[in-house]
């Protein structure tokens, strides 16, 4: 796997961010600009996704070790770490395998527990929409709602509908049969030696994401975590209240 496409703003000491399934650096975008004034910001854009390479196995061993090597092509030997969702299970990995290299880390909505399948309608209507092929991002909402249910989902999931560089077919910015294929890697719990280091779980209050059924399984692995709860929040939280949740990681990694 060729290096990951990666987007670099501010200065100071080092965040990586890694965005989760379905998104690109550019998600994490409204707290990556609050955050760049007391960070020098790495967002990534993760195998398969966006401008970084497609194909080869999605799985979190592997998205760790692109983790770990965005780090070393930055000359960065540890780092403060936040991950949302998919990201958030590869910087929790990042943080089991290479626990050297993560200095303090923060989870967005995600615990490190196996989930059920819960993406297929959606992986239905994105394998629809490139059969199609529409040339235009209102076609492709029009093929593709009827498979989502949340008109903000369906919104961010057409942002990866773009024309192809260098001519006029149109296609998902994604690795769309890598995703298919590996999926059920996307669902699996995190695996490895307890992490010692400071975690702070970020939990969307209207999220079910993380439940309290998970506590034995995120302290088993993480001793030192705590869980703080954005209320009035789904699982997109740094999307939905930036300000909050930047300023909740920059007291928890300044602090």
């Amino acid at each position: 796997m060729n290096e990951l496409f990666t987007r670099v703003r501010g200065e100071g000491p080092v965040l990586l961010m890694m965005h989760g399934l379905f998104g690109s650096a550019d998600n994490l975008g409204g707290i990556a600009r609050i955050l760049e004034e007391d960070f020098r910001v790495i967002s990534v854009d993760m195998r398969g996704h966006g401008r970084s390479p497609h194909g080869g196995d999605i799985s979190y061993p592997h998205m760790a070790a692109d983790a770990a090597r965005v780090l070393d092509a930055h000359g960065v030997d540890s780092a403060f770490v936040f991950g949302h969702s998919m990201g958030g299970k590869t910087a929790m990995q990042l943080a089991l395998s290479y626990p050297e290299r993560v200095s303090k880390l923060v989870v967005g909505d995600i615990s490190p527990v196996a989930y059920p399948r819960h993406h297929e309608r959606i992986l239905e209507g994105m394998k629809a929409v490139a059969a199609a092929a529409p040339g235009s991002r209102a076609g492709a909402e029009e093929l593709l709602a009827p498979y989502v249910d949340e008109p903000e989902v369906l919104s961010f999931l057409l942002t990866n509908w773009r024309r192809r560089e260098g001519g006029d077919a149109w296609g998902w910015r994604l690795d769309l049969d890598g995703i298919v294929k590996d999926y059920q890697n996307l669902m699996a719990g995190n695996e490895g030696a307890p992490y010692a280091g400071p975690v702070l779980f970020l939990r969307g209050g209207d999220s079910d994401y993380i439940q309290p059924s998970h506590r034995e399984a995120v302290l088993a692995l993480f001793p030192a975590a705590e869980v703080r709860t954005i209320t009035g929040t789904g699982h997109w939280l740094h999307a939905e209240k930036p300000d909050l949740v930047a300023r909740t990681i920059r007291k928890f990694l300044l602090g």
